[in-house]
């Protein structure tokens, strides 16, 4: 089955990668991977508590995974699977896609902001586009749920 991996993140412009990735993944026969990246440096400085720090942030990842599986299997009757990394966000995508063969596609929402497509798309469409071997689609923030339906 190909696979189509989203980032799970709180970013305005996940929800259209979602989106696009759910209508593709219904239509092709395909899956969703939804991958949520946890920053190391954010347990770093409480060393006595970073288990329970980590623990809690899955907790949070876990539960905002689950509104948008429900989104998902309810609209486009496509159940995604979570998988949660630690480290560079970049690095961490890169490794996901190399660890799971059936990964087909890359889903990333670009920003709508003047300063570019967030740092993320600058990253994986610039010197690290080689590191991927699998295709990258790029959905701009600014589509509309109708455009996203029908470029789908």
């Amino acid at each position: 089955m190909r696979k189509f991996l989203i980032i799970l993140d709180d970013s305005p412009e996940m929800l259209n990668a979602m989106r696009y990735a759910a209508i593709r993944a219904s239509k092709t026969g395909g899956g969703v991977v939804m991958l949520a990246i946890v920053d190391p440096e954010e347990f770093q400085h409480f060393l006595g508590v970073a288990d329970v720090m980590r623990a809690e942030a899955r907790e949070k990842i876990e539960a905002h995974f689950q509104i948008f599986k429900d989104r998902m299997e309810k609209r486009e009757g496509v159940t995604p699977t979570l998988a949660v990394r630690e480290g560079d966000r970049v690095d961490a995508i890169i490794q996901h896609v190399r660890s799971d063969p059936e990964i087909g596609v890359i889903v990333l929402g670009a920003g709508v902001e003047k300063s570019g497509p967030g740092p993320i798309v600058a990253a994986l469409t610039g010197r690290r586009l080689a590191e991927l071997g699998v295709p990258i689609t790029i959905v701009p923030g600014s589509m509309t749920k109708e455009q996203i339906t029908a470029t789908t």
